[in-house]
């Protein structure tokens, strides 16, 4: 799974590839690959990505499904950090 990270306060971006399963801290989240699906017959085609974020206490920040085409649609909440899917590794 492709995701693109962004601290607002320092500016910075980080692309991370994840595999199903595997959590990745960034910042002060903690951000983990649930399950991520795409049109078998259009591997290019739109991502769904499931995805949970914590903060580093445990406190639940977001569940849910992120769409690559349309990352306002369900999108996490927060002063500091921005999340949202780019595609699935094939």
């Amino acid at each position: 799974m492709s995701l693109r990270a962004l601290d607002k306060m320092l500016g910075q971006p980080m692309d991370i590839e994840l595999s199903i399963g595997q959590t990745v801290v960034f910042g002060r989240i903690a951000i983990r690959a649930v399950e991520c699906r795409f049109p078998t017959a259009d591997p290019g085609g739109d991502a769904f990505a499931l995805i949970e974020i914590l903060d580093l206490d445990g406190r639940d920040l977001f569940t849910g499904w992120m769409i690559a085409s349309s990352p306002a649609l369900n999108a996490l909440e927060h002063a500091r950090y921005d999340v949202w899917a780019l595609g699935c590794s094939a």
